[in-house]
């Protein structure tokens, strides 16, 4: 099952991660109502089992941790040097719309963080204009950035104002919960995709990629491969923000390091 992972969504498994994988597919097993693992792995291999546990069993094999406002460096960067530099070499933002991906987005609160800061940054600015595409392999996380939905105890790091703003909190069954406004949500376009596809179904130029704590999960020549693919659909002088635990040293990228862990494309 690890090879499949591998080759269907890049993502390598070592064996010490065997157990780990195993009970996370418990649950899975126990609906199919299958005897065991061994069962499990039969039946996701079928051509019945590809065509419709392939989804469902990448959900829950996959890691998704994110907050909002996570490496806040890179919003501060995003904010000072990156979109006034686009805005004032290419007019990004004015006569071309901003776009900006947010790739491995996970249950959302990475696109919903940028499409605040890139919002009160268009406020000086009238007439911006930019949105958010927002891409995960889990079809599970995908679906909770889609409800907007959070608990509160989630947005802790979102700026005061910024929550007066852009947050809605519930009430009776929904105390202790917070959901994002509307106006936000219609920015912010979730789509399903896999790094490991040969092409991706984005046909929109995107300045700025937001690509962070993604690659970790890949060896290096996957790794490379991917930021290859990446870069095809980041426009000349885009930016692309990386984990601060990933380095691209020795990558054949055509990008040049602006700031730690931030790249830039060669115009």
């Amino acid at each position: 099952m690890s090879e499949l992972i591998y080759t269907r969504c890049g993502i390598k498994l070592p064996d010490m991660k065997k157990t780990m994988l195993e009970a996370r597919l418990q649950k899975r097993i126990r609906a199919l109502k299958l005897g065991s693992f061994n069962e499990y792995c039969a039946y996701l291999f079928s051509p019945k089992g590809m065509e419709e546990e392939f989804v469902p069993m990448v959900d829950l094999v996959t890691t998704n941790k994110t907050d909002f406002f996570r490496e806040p460096d890179h919003f501060e960067y995003l904010i000072r040097t990156a979109l006034p530099e686009l805005l004032n070499h290419y007019d990004i933002g004015l006569r071309t719309k901003l776009c900006l991906w947010s790739a491995g987005c996970s249950t959302g609160e990475e696109p919903y963080t940028i499409a605040m800061v890139v919002g009160e940054f268009g406020e000086n600015h009238p007439g911006y204009r930019f949105s958010v595409i927002a891409t995960d392999i889990s079809t599970r996380v995908l679906k909770h950035g889609k409800a907007a939905i959070y608990e509160e105890e989630r947005v802790m790091p979102v700026p005061l104002a910024l929550k007066k703003k852009y947050l809605l909190r519930g009430k009776d069954s929904h105390k202790g919960y917070v959901k994002i406004v509307s106006g936000l949500r219609a920015l912010v376009d979730f789509r399903r995709l896999n790094f490991m596809d040969s092409t991706y179904d984005i046909h929109e130029p995107i300045h700025v990629i937001f690509c962070r704590n993604v690659i970790i999960y890949f060896d290096r020549m996957t790794q490379e491969r991917l930021l290859q693919r990446l870069c095809r659909h980041l426009s000349p002088g885009g930016y692309i923000f990386m984990g601060h635990s990933e380095a691209l040293h020795g990558m054949d990228l055509p990008l040049a390091q602006v700031a730690p862990t931030v790249y830039r494309r060669a115009c």
